[in-house]
């Protein structure tokens, strides 16, 4: 099992990252670990940073 995270820009969508992550906060501190999960692209989530599928309805498109 490799330690790397994966972080997948999908098409008009998320961000999809695979693999543990942890969240630090300004001083250095773990707040939050998470595991495979989708970061939001188009700024219209209510859970933000994390994506809630709010880019359907926003119209988002990117590559």
């Amino acid at each position: 099992m490799s330690d790397k995270v994966k972080m997948q820009f999908k098409k008009d969508a998320s961000i999809r990252v695979t693999g543990t992550v942890d969240f630090v906060d300004a001083d250095g501190n773990v707040v939050e670990t998470k595991t495979d999960f989708s970061l939001c692209r188009c700024g219209a989530s209510k859970e933000k940073p994390f994506c809630d599928g709010s880019h359907r309805d926003a119209g988002f498109a990117s590559e």
